[in-house]
């Protein structure tokens, strides 16, 4: 029986559940990339694949502004407001602690099971958005003093 295919099916029922399609359709590809004998693009996923994520992530959330949507004097009027400042001051906090992410899931790759179960764990059941395990593997090298 292949353990591994049981367990990405699995937590691809928890995002149906959860109704998280994220974690669902993540969960099905790879699940297809298995069944389907595509095993060499692992390697290419794992060295890849967070930084295409990342670059994605970073398109949709400055799409806005490129749209322009968000104009350049609402970005500048940002820095005139104590909640705008406390979010750019949240925002480096996140970047500093996903930075420490990285370093930490590269170092440490005990601990991406954990983190990926938690992860998963939080959308699954607290409506959570899985962009949790850079953010938890930084608060984690805090914690363990790893950097």
């Amino acid at each position: 029986m292949d353990y591994t295919a049981l367990l990405l099916l699995v937590l691809a029922g928890l995002g149906i559940f959860s109704g998280n399609s994220s974690v669902t359709i993540a969960m099905v590809v790879l699940l297809l990339l298995r069944v389907m004998n595509l095993h060499q693009t692992f390697p290419w996923l794992e060295k890849y694949g967070l930084t295409v994520g990342i670059v994605l992530l970073t398109i949709g959330v400055m799409t806005p502004l490129a749209s322009g949507r968000i104009t350049v004097q609402e970005v500048f009027a940002s820095f005139l407001h104590w909640k705008s400042l406390l979010a750019i001051g949240v925002g480096v906090l996140v970047a500093y602690l996903g930075g420490r992410g990285v370093t930490l899931m590269s170092s440490q790759p005990a601990v991406v099971n954990g983190l990926l179960i938690g992860t998963v764990l939080g959308v699954a059941f607290f409506k959570g958005v899985p962009v949790g395990p850079l953010i938890a593997a930084g608060i984690l090298s805090l914690l363990i003093g790893k950097s």
